[in-house]
């Protein structure tokens, strides 16, 4: 066994790459319109209700028709997986993590295969896309070495006349509920860390995004997961989602969503109902409201790239995107005109092509939310750069940056989840840092700075979970930035740390007198 290695990001400046990724996407562009059952128990299972899954970039497009489940269905889910519990949790630590060591290899070969799907049902650009499925296998293979490591003996203090262990084991049956954004790397990464510490999972994965997870799953059976460990169960959230959480014997639930969502299930989950036997465990991850400070000593031009990048990057619908610029006044106007000067060159367009920056937010809903923050950003602020909806048949909107915002104001304080990004005036760095800090929010944050005072300062000061200094504040690698935050961003899970998998264990404590 290797130590865990952070997978290379693909090259598409060599032509080899290039034509793999085209006809992984021709490929896979044979594949459309397909319809994909329910997984229960190893069983495939149409339904009569079902979902489309739509091309944002072409809305005429049609990825998959995926059927959905009712409450009926998610009741015989949980029954399957608690009957693989039951063999599943007497699997060695070494014999679970050997499955995701297998899957991994398989995603590895089909790479490209797997970022075709994103750029075709997620709306991701090629980099976008081929970042996601290196941050899956990152996910996969460092989560096996993490069973593998909590599978040994660990250390206790030893006293006379004892024998003393402490083991880890599994919590039972648990619910995952991962987010279309990332909807290889966080769905993977949830569902892998479950079921390799001897848990087994009915998957919720987010509608706009079913068929990249039916293909992992398919993964995961070739790859020797028995069935039943995880239960592939698209669903409305509302009815279904709240079914499996209320449910009796639900022991955890792994979230990644919305503030409001995830509070709900928060409610719920800490509910008991009748037959409960525990105190359901809840791991959330809830988006954030992201600044990067610009000191008036700043390299402007680290500055300008990791504001248009942390901003814009997958049209900004990532939990950790740069939704904030807080510059000190002495660069504000060089800062915003440079940002906004870049950000009017951004090419928006359909994914499918390789060189776009951007390409399609994810749905109609999100679409006009967007929209309509905009129009708020334009009583708020003074739109310097986009602020319109952007040619072609999807959800296309072009990048905008608003400037002279107020700390307070709506687009400053609420997250957008879009190509938007408002400017906010500081008049010194401890304002700067205040404003950084006045949101409900705290998941990451970046200060462009060259004062070694001010960087300790904020190393203490500035309450996010994901702190970067003179570098963009997305781009979390596994094992090298351990992510998650604080305050309403959610329960700090740190996915891709060490600490991670103890969320889905429960630690026993075993003394044998001599």
């Amino acid at each position: 066994m290797i130590e865990f290695q952070n997978e290379p990001f693909t090259d598409f400046s060599d032509d080899q790459e290039r034509m793999s990724f085209a006809r992984a996407l021709d490929r896979v562009r044979s594949q459309l319109g397909k319809e994909y059952p329910l997984l229960i128990g190893g069983e495939e299972i149409e339904t009569d209700q079902k979902v489309k899954s739509i091309n944002p970039s072409r809305l005429d497009e049609v990825v998959g028709i995926v059927s959905e489940a009712d409450e009926q269905l998610a009741e015989r889910a949980m029954e399957a997986a608690g009957l693989a519990w039951s063999s599943w949790k007497r699997f060695s630590p070494a014999a679970r993590a050997r499955v995701l060591f297998k899957a991994a290899a398989i995603l590895r070969r089909r790479r490209h295969e797997f970022s075709a799907w994103m750029v075709l049902e997620a709306g991701k650009s090629w980099v976008e896309a081929d970042a996601d499925t290196a941050e899956a296998i990152d996910f996969i293979e460092f989560y096996g070495r993490e069973m593998l490591r909590l599978g040994e003996p660990q250390p206790v203090t030893s006293i006379p006349g004892e024998d003393n262990q402490l083991v880890y084991i599994p919590l039972g049956v648990g619910v995952i509920i991962p987010p279309w954004n990332f909807p290889l790397a966080i769905m993977v990464g949830m569902t892998t860390a479950a079921i390799v510490a001897g848990n087994t999972v009915v998957l919720k994965p987010a509608s706009p995004t079913n068929v990249i997870a039916y293909q992992f799953i398919k993964i995961l059976e070739e790859a020797g997961l028995p069935a039943g460990v995880v239960n592939y169960l698209p669903a409305p959230g509302r009815t279904v989602g709240e079914y499996l959480v209320k449910h009796p014997q639900t022991r955890f639930i792994s979230f990644t969503g919305s503030r409001e969502v995830g509070l709900r299930i928060n409610e719920l989950a800490a509910k008991t109902v009748p037959k409960q036997k525990w105190i359901k465990r809840v791991v959330a991850e809830m988006g954030g409201k992201d600044s990067i400070v610009v000191d008036e000593d700043a390299d402007l031009s680290i500055a300008v790239d990791a504001i248009v990048k942390s901003a814009f990057g997958f049209s900004g619908q990532k939990c950790s995107a740069c939704s904030r610029a807080i510059v000190h006044q002495a660069v504000y106007d060089e800062v915003l005109e440079r940002v906004a000067e870049k950000t009017k060159k951004l090419k928006v367009s359909e994914t499918d092509q390789l060189g776009i920056d951007l390409g399609p937010v994810i749905d109609e809903n999100a679409y006009q939310k967007i929209l309509e923050y905009i129009k708020i950003g334009r009583q708020e602020g003074r739109i310097v750069a986009g602020g319109e909806k952007a040619e072609g048949n999807g959800y296309f909107i072009q990048p905008t940056v608003i400037a002279d915002v107020s700390p307070d104001a709506r687009i400053a304080q609420e997250e957008i989840f879009g190509p938007v990004v408002a400017f906010i005036k500081a008049k010194d760095f401890d304002e700067a840092l205040a404003i950084a800090n006045n949101t409900d929010f705290g998941l990451t944050g970046s200060l462009i700075c060259r004062d070694r005072y001010k960087i300790e300062r904020a190393r203490e000061e500035f309450h996010v979970g994901n702190l970067y200094f003179n570098r963009k504040c997305t781009g979390a690698l596994v094992g090298v930035h351990p992510f998650g935050g604080f305050n309403m961003s959610g329960t700090d899970s740190k996915a891709g740390g060490r600490e991670y998998l103890l969320l889905f264990l429960q630690a026993k404590s075993i003394s044998e007198q001599l």
